[in-house]
């Protein structure tokens, strides 16, 4: 953002508040994405041939995954080898309030930039930091990205059908579990530096931020020990719930969930059984858990008939939780996330027309900020070193000409 666009923020409750951002890939620049459309400045800090997700544009595919994580932020590079690199970003952070990296443990204490190091030049500092397995567990040296930590999380030995092999999320689930965890506890430290002046280093492992996703795989596990199914396919984790799974329709698939015997009432209505409705084998959740393949048979039969929308229309119109099993094209041109704003279709200057998410923060009484889009590396260079730390345009062109930026 420039200076003028800045100051249009001050109404957000993130306005006056810096963010130096080192992250890269998804995990840390989805927590910074957070702060930007919050109204904090993001000064994306990279090196002269960008952050990963950058270069991972040559391959195809990855150009809108990071014009979707780095709207509204200020890109410079910066040479953090260089001593005049250190002494530059330095300044930035005896002016910052919060730092963002997710690097492996040690890497910024071995450019001599460590946590304890920075708050020493700014004790108000909150110092964010996220990796795989935490800095202080025997798994810290381990690297992680979000498939290993899939795998270390129990996620990919969850997912799949009971007779198949393990599968991994499509979602890049650990990743943006940490971001977000990253986020709440700088938020949480920024709170208390409120009260005391006083910044604090909070650190979030993507290991720790998944686990409870699971709690119904636990949950069963705890309940059934060894006789728990490692994988159940669509139906529920816990094998607690019925009808609870992906049902195949004229067109696809449509989902039905069940969580009480009114829900379930209302289903035999829908599909024309209500003669069902005391039958000993389905008038409980009890019941139907231990007879779900009877439950599934029941709801197959009737949604074969009909399309996925026409699944999903019936079921809602009943009060029954249920969706048709949409395919991204569909999820992109979501008409309720486009109505609410938290998509918005965009033209980015490197892309083209495109859809771009928005925070999933909605603060009442302010309209969205607007979207701006990822721009190119490096482009807010001048801005900040002139505007932000207020050096000359001849120092700029001297840090410019030497590579220091």
């Amino acid at each position: 953002m420039t200076e003028a666009e800045m100051q249009a923020t001050d109404r957000y409750p993130l306005s006056g508040v810096t963010v130096l951002d080192l992250s890269h890939v998804y995990n840390g620049p989805y927590a910074t994405l957070l702060m930007a459309l919050s109204g904090a400045r993001v000064i994306k800090i990279e090196p002269h041939t960008g952050e990963h997700l950058r270069s991972r544009g040559d391959m195809g595919g990855a150009d809108l995954p990071f014009a979707m994580l780095n709207s509204n932020k200020q890109p410079i590079t910066l040479d953090l080898k260089s001593e005049r690199g250190k002494e530059l970003f330095r300044a930035m952070v005896a002016k910052a309030d919060i730092l963002i990296e997710n690097f492996a443990p040690g890497v910024m204490a071995r450019l001599g930039l460590g946590a304890e190091t920075l708050r020493e030049i700014n004790p108000r500092l909150v110092y964010g930091s996220s990796s795989g397995y935490g800095s202080d567990g025997p798994y810290k040296d381990f690297p992680a990205m979000d498939l290993v930590v899939q795998a270390m999380s129990g996620v990919i030995n969850s997912t799949g059908f009971p007779d198949g092999p393990p599968v991994k999320s499509g979602a890049a689930l650990c990743d943006f579990f940490a971001g977000i965890h990253l986020y709440a506890a700088v938020m949480t430290a920024l709170y208390e530096r409120e009260k005391t002046g006083k910044g604090r280093i909070v650190e979030v492992s993507m290991q720790d931020a998944t686990y409870c996703s699971l709690a119904s795989n636990y949950g069963m596990q705890h309940a059934r020990g060894d006789d728990a199914p490692e994988r159940t396919g669509n139906r529920h984790g816990g094998l607690g719930v019925s009808p609870y799974n992906a049902y195949e329709t004229s067109d696809g698939y449509a989902v039905i969930n069940s969580p009480g015997d009114h829900h379930f009432r209302a289903i035999l209505d829908v599909i024309g059984r209500p003669d069902l409705k005391d039958d000993p084998r389905l008038s409980t959740r009890t019941a139907r858990v231990q007879n779900v393949t009877l439950v599934d048979d029941l709801l197959t039969e009737w949604t074969r008939r009909h399309t996925k929308q026409q699944v999903a229309d019936a079921m809602l119109a009943a009060k029954v939780p249920s969706a048709p099993v949409r395919n991204l094209k569909e999820v992109m041109n979501d008409p309720n996330m486009l109505a609410r704003g938290s998509l918005q279709k965009v033209s980015h200057p490197g892309l083209g027309d495109v859809t771009l998410p928005h925070t999933p923060f909605s603060f009442k009484g302010l309209e969205r900020l607007p979207l701006e889009p990822s721009r190119p590396l490096g482009d807010a260079n001048r801005e900040v070193v002139t505007g932000f730390l207020g050096l000359s345009d001849e120092e700029y062109e001297t840090l410019r000409q030497d590579r220091v930026l």
